[in-house]
């Protein structure tokens, strides 16, 4: 296992003034573990950049705070700026060696499926990590996936295909499917038949009866007597 080498500083500076930290290229973090008190640091932004890219979450990481000597670590948590993604805060873990430790390990796909090759399926990746169990001696930086046992659309690696050390405890249940090759299905052409013009029939107004008015019959004088 490649060993990997962090230098911080004690941090005394805390809440909002960290962020005179940050403007210095350096990253406010903090060391906890099992029975451990809390102990407040910063390391330098590119040397913890130039660890992380190599060593990810799943590798075991040499810390030394000030001259002392150096203790194994995972890094736990990081914080991110939302906006500018930015790495604002680090967790570390410090672990014992008698002590079993419960990380997530990256899965290291390799090779091609024949089934995606030769007969034109979609490769899906149901996982890209698992989380594992394991004392710290041995602890592995990835699993490895094997996808040229793909070779139909009806075969897929579950998690029990999986090959890990027996010290090695994978949390997902043995029949979690990790990868498959999925058929891709044409799509069928339907012909939209052009709408048939309905003649319109306008229906012609009636025509208004004509109205013959009667003259008014004047009224007959009134004979006297």
């Amino acid at each position: 296992m490649t060993n990997f080498l962090l230098k911080g500083q004690d941090r005394e500076i805390k809440g909002k003034r960290v962020k005179n930290l940050r403007e210095q290229n350096l990253i406010p973090a903090v060391l906890y573990g099992h029975g451990l008190k809390n102990q407040n640091l910063a390391v330098k932004k590119n040397d913890f950049l130039k660890v992380y890219e190599k060593s990810g979450e799943s590798s075991l990481i040499d810390l030394q705070v000030n001259d002392a000597k150096p203790v194994k670590i995972l890094i736990h948590d990081i914080q991110r700026d939302p906006k500018s993604n930015e790495i604002i805060h680090i967790d570390f873990y410090q672990i014992r060696e008698d002590e079993k430790i419960t990380t997530h390990v990256k899965l290291e796909f390799a090779g091609e499926a024949p089934a995606v090759k030769e007969l034109g399926g979609v490769l899906v990746k149901n996982y890209d990590e698992l989380e594992i169990e394991c004392l710290p001696k041995d602890l592995i930086s990835s699993i490895y996936v094997d996808l040229t046992s793909l070779k139909t659309f009806s075969d897929a690696i579950h998690v029990k295909d999986l090959l890990v050390p027996a010290s090695i405890k994978i949390f997902a249940s043995p029949d979690e499917v990790i990868a498959l090759v999925t058929e891709v299905k044409e799509e069928k052409v339907v012909e939209v038949k052009p709408i048939e013009e309905v003649e319109v029939v306008k229906k012609e107004k009636p025509e208004e009866e004509t109205v013959i008015e009667k003259p008014e019959e004047e009224p007959k004088p009134v004979e006297k007597k």
